[in-house]
């Protein structure tokens, strides 16, 4: 048996937790990717920023954060991140995301974000998070990333006006949602 450090593994991509080893190359890769990024995300830049944010997102009940790693490099080319995980009666998870400029447009984060949504659907006693929504609020004007979730299957729920403050200001977004009923593309369902 082959030992491999990804959760979850594709053809080009595997998943795996965030490390406070990662810093140095995730915040090289972050400052690389501002003009990308703005005025949509900002993840951090610095090893002082990365290093909380990390630990918040390796340790807790409440969210849980994947780099997105080239398989035939383990280059760090994106992450994606389930927040504010509600259980009880609602199983749900927002999702947060953005690719590295070197990563941009090859596909790379539609295949994580399928492993993604497979993980997050899978059930917990199967190592899974169990969930059974997973929603996306994105700002109107970012055409990537709604394109990103409409190409894996997500719905437009509706506009929340004044959502997030993002970037000095409180801004709109749309809600974007999939559940683990719902059909993906290609037809199958995403349980499991």
């Amino acid at each position: 048996m082959t030992f491999s450090p990804y959760l979850r593994e594709g053809a080009h991509v595997g998943l795996r937790p965030f490390r406070q080893a990662d810093g140095p190359e995730f915040t090289a890769r972050a400052h690389e990717s501002r003009e990308l990024h703005r005025p949509w995300l900002f993840p951090p830049v610095t090893i002082e920023e990365y290093e909380p944010y990390a630990a918040r997102l390796a340790g807790g009940e409440g969210r849980a954060g994947f780099l997105v790693c080239e398989r035939e490099t383990g280059a760090i080319a994106g992450f994606v991140n389930v927040n504010n995980i509600v259980r009880g009666a609602f199983q749900c998870g927002a999702l947060g995301y953005g690719a590295f400029a070197h990563a941009a447009g090859r596909g790379l984060m539609r295949e994580a974000l399928g492993l993604v949504l497979a993980h997050a659907f899978a059930p917990q006693d199967g190592h899974g998070l169990g969930l059974h929504r997973l929603e996306a609020n994105i700002q109107p004007g970012n055409t990537a990333s709604i394109a990103l979730v409409r190409g894996a299957g997500f719905r437009l729920e509706g506009l929340s006006p004044d959502f997030l403050y993002v970037d000095g200001a409180w801004r709109d977004h749309e809600r974007w949602a999939v559940t683990a009923e719902m059909k993906v593309p290609g037809g199958a369902r995403r349980t499991g």
